[in-house]
């Protein structure tokens, strides 16, 4: 009788699998978004892995402004839907096929990427995974989508075999390293999007966290002259806007910032302005002024969907104006955060505000969105009890 090894081999992963499958639990606590402000709490099934993917066991899962424009029905994603896209855990259960692609095993500690991709067409393999046309994003795929936990408002999560998975110092604590997300952005939108250089002066607008994570970018970039904006009401974030290397902050309430910039450039302009600004459009045709010609204008922060008025495009033709789009992070921003947050190198920590338990999401999405009086929320994250 004929020994087929390699069928053999295949019979014992797949009992190994089953096995793994066996010892979870039957379902994983989750907040499930149902309707526009409305997070429901639900036990929902399990999902069951194959060879090629993961179950996470969610240790934090940070909080950004896209959650709260989630919430509020801004985005348009489907509903019911478990939110959550900035995961980090321990992985609790995967097969053999992804613990190979990924080179990670039960127990290790991974950030997980934001994007799902198939990294087979032609734009992923041309380096633009997160452009991919059959791409999915963790948060916004509904729970009528099998297996459902698609979002880090669980304690578990399903990791999909078009995931991107990095390794992370287990010892850190959860909170500081899952900010591996916004500071992954502030390398990709501050550094690599404009090709931020040494002497390169750079205008952020907006300082929420990834506002200061790109203040924190660009300052390792060895920026000349790094520039912050933001309403009089951030006035915390402005002062660790400067502490985190800021030369300059503008109260927009209080100060034209165009005026202000100009001022500080002697009349120049900035090599690159990037716009993490929430909702507000006047900020991108501000921009348009306060660039200099032939720089950078990169756009990162959402709209709710707005036209921005009064926006010339003859100013964008005369000084040959370089607009750039940026949605999410890329590997290369991710590592960079990864590694820098791992060698302890930047001061990232002194953003993180809150911790929030599970059953805390909607307080935590209201008081990042400042609906808690007197509090002052900059990075907050949900730690699942277990």
């Amino acid at each position: 009788m004929h020994y087929n090894r390699k069928a053999h081999m295949c019979t014992i992963s797949l009992k190994l699998i089953y096995m793994v499958n066996l010892m979870l639990p039957k379902t994983s606590f989750a907040m499930v978004q149902t309707g526009i402000r409305e997070l429901v709490a639900k036990d929902l099934p399990m999902p069951q892995i194959d060879a090629d993917s993961a179950i996470l066991q969610v240790e934090a899962c940070g909080i950004c402004g896209s959650d709260y424009e989630q919430y509020e029905g801004a985005l348009g994603s489907p509903m019911p839907v478990v939110p959550g896209h900035e995961p980090l855990g321990r992985i609790a259960a995967i097969g053999d096929n992804a613990a190979r692609r990924w080179n990670v095993d039960v127990g290790d500690r991974v950030a997980v990427e934001t994007m799902i991709a198939c990294h087979g067409c032609s734009t992923c393999l041309g380096g633009q995974y997160h452009l991919c046309g059959q791409r999915r994003i963790y948060s916004y795929i509904p729970t009528t989508d099998k297996p459902g936990l698609w979002g880090a408002y669980s304690q578990y999560m399903f990791i999909d075999a078009g995931s991107v998975l990095h390794k992370m110092d287990p010892n850190l604590p959860a909170e500081l390293a899952v900010m591996f997300n916004p500071l992954g952005a502030g390398y990709r939108w501050a550094v690599e999007i404009p090709q931020t250089k040494i002497g390169d002066d750079i205008l952020i607008m907006g300082p929420g966290q990834r506002g200061l994570s790109g203040v924190i970018a660009a300052r390792e970039a060895g920026a000349k002259n790094i520039i912050v904006t933001g309403l009089a009401a951030d006035e915390q974030k402005m002062k660790l806007a400067l502490e985190f290397g800021a030369d300059h902050v503008i109260d927009v309430d209080n100060q034209d910032p165009v005026e202000r910039v100009l001022e500080i450039t002697g009349g120049r302009g900035v090599d690159t302005v990037l716009d993490v600004s929430p909702y507000a459009v006047k900020p991108v045709t501000d921009a348009l002024q306060m660039v200099r010609a032939g720089g950078t204008i990169v756009l990162a922060g959402v709209k709710g969907g707005k036209a921005v008025p009064d926006f010339v495009t003859d100013t964008v033709v005369l000084k040959e104006i370089t607009i750039k789009g940026a949605i999410g992070v890329t590997t290369s921003g991710y590592s960079s955060a990864i590694r820098a947050i791992e060698a302890g190198r930047t001061p990232i920590a002194k953003m993180h505000t809150h911790n929030f338990k599970l059953e805390e999401a909607e307080l935590a999405i209201k008081t990042l969105s400042r609906q808690i009086p007197g509090v002052e929320s900059i990075h907050s994250c949900l730690i699942p009890e277990f």
